[in-house]
């Protein structure tokens, strides 16, 4: 029984010597240095600096590695399916959890996936490259109908202006117009005047006609110079048929429209000067019974509301593309509903005072659409077609006075410079600084925080 049990303990000693040898001849421990920086993969025998990324290589502790396999080469995360995304020496080939750090194990990347961008590239400064992977669109060369949106205002067509003025000196006796922008009508009577020259004028025809009624020539003469004066034919008639003379001449108005007080603001016809003559609307008429006028002194201005012009203000880099003739859609905002169309009649060869933009006058008749004067407009320039090169506007970036894209340029994106033209439709022509076979993003602004990151030569 005795030589049976130790016979028993020959055979266990043998066997677990047997596993022991098996176990260590497949595996042997080695000192194994590794970079930091998980993504450079970078494995080494001996200590040294990483080649990608020139930091100090680290030792890993507790590692077992099989013989055969040279840890120096990259290419070790893909003997495994599975690896740790901050422990790369850790691998499996079933899903599970890091025995460092306990984070789950991810796939490892086949050789078809993209390669890791270099830490190099992701240092370099925002405003020199930028890491993204958006959409990008190219050039596109096609003819566009262009379409220019532009604001206005509505003022008085000075071509229909008419003046109220006194043909002789003297002193207003009865004043028929009561307020500012009064309508009045042709043949309306506006004042009386009781004048001593006319007086006088009326004296000389009757003692002609009393005295040498033979005397034609100098009868005609002395009726020249009431019509000259201001008398109407049927006035000058009245005084022969009377035998009287009238001590006040009535006035009578040859246009019909708004009454103005003749001034230096109220002949000005800009925006300004119509909002300004607007808030004194409600205030009395400067010009009163009693008061002296002189030969010749306009008293009073009569603009036509029904005959009308639409000033639109048309910026520089447009006012190549707009010429007379253009059709125009104009929206008033006192009545959306009742736009209207019409054409570009006249464009002003010079600025106006404090303006930068070039002013273009539309004509129409208001007689229907009853615009206020002064009132504001949009309008709609349809400009004609043009073929140009054109990238959306999400592709561009303002910087002020410059525009800027965002060219592809291996794996990031590079800000450049470039010259642009109009804005039709949410497309911007390029000018100059982009090539067709170009790729930019498709969306500049969401490459960058703020426009001061982005410097360009």
């Amino acid at each position: 029984m005795k030589r049976v049990i130790k016979n028993n303990w020959f055979w266990l000693i043998g066997l677990m010597l047997l596993v022991s040898a098996c176990n260590n001849t497949g595996t042997k421990q080695e000192v194994i240095y590794t970079c930091p920086m998980p993504q450079d993969s970078v494995f080494s025998n001996k200590p040294g600096k990483c080649p990608k990324c020139g930091m100090d290589l680290v030792l890993i502790q507790n590692h077992t590695v099989h013989e055969g396999i040279n840890m120096s080469d990259s290419t070790l995360s893909k003997t495994k399916a599975y690896t740790c995304p901050m422990h790369p020496q850790v691998q499996s080939d079933t899903a599970g959890t890091c025995q460092i750090c306990g984070m789950q194990l991810e796939k490892t990347k086949s050789a078809t996936e993209p390669k890791a961008v270099s830490l190099n590239t992701l240092l370099k400064p925002s405003n020199q490259q930028v890491i993204a992977n958006i959409p990008m669109v190219h050039l596109m060369e096609r003819e566009e109908n262009i379409e220019m949106e532009s604001y206005g205002f509505i003022t008085y067509d000075t071509r229909q202006t008419g003046v109220i003025s006194s043909n002789f000196s003297g002193r207003i006796e009865k004043l028929y117009v009561k307020y500012r922008y009064q309508k009045i009508s042709k043949g309306q009577r506006i004042m009386d005047i009781y004048s001593p020259e006319l007086m006088t004028s009326q004296q000389n025809l009757l003692f002609l006609l009393k005295n040498d009624p033979e005397n034609t020539m100098l009868i005609n003469a002395s009726k020249q110079k009431l019509y000259l004066l201001g008398m109407s034919n049927q006035q000058v008639s009245t005084v022969i048929t009377s035998g009287e003379v009238n001590y006040s001449v009535a006035v009578y108005s040859n246009y019909s429209g708004h009454v103005h007080e003749s001034n230096g603001s109220a002949m000005n016809t800009n925006q300004q000067s119509n909002m300004n003559l607007t808030a004194f609307t409600t205030e009395e008429l400067s010009v009163k019974e009693g008061m002296y006028v002189q030969k010749g002194q306009n008293i009073f201005s009569v603009f036509n509301p029904n005959k009308a012009w639409a000033l639109l203000n048309i910026f520089t880099g447009q006012a190549a593309m707009v010429k007379v003739g253009d059709k125009v859609r104009i929206t008033p905002e006192t009545d959306p509903l009742k736009d209207f169309r019409a054409s570009i009649s006249y464009i002003e060869p010079v600025y106006r005072e404090g303006s930068k933009t070039v002013t273009a006058r539309v004509y129409f008749d208001n007689a229907v659409s009853k615009i206020p004067i002064g009132g504001q407009v949009k309008a709609t320039i349809f400009a004609g077609d043009r073929s140009a090169l054109w990238l959306p506007e999400e592709a561009v970036l303002s910087l002020g006075l410059d525009k800027v894209v965002f060219v592809r340029t291996g794996e990031s994106f590079v800000a450049r410079k470039i010259e642009t033209g109009i804005t039709n439709k949410h497309l911007v022509q390029i000018l100059s600084g982009l090539d067709k076979n170009e790729a930019v993003a498709a969306n500049a602004q969401y490459l960058v925080d703020s426009e001061s990151f982005i410097k360009t030569n």
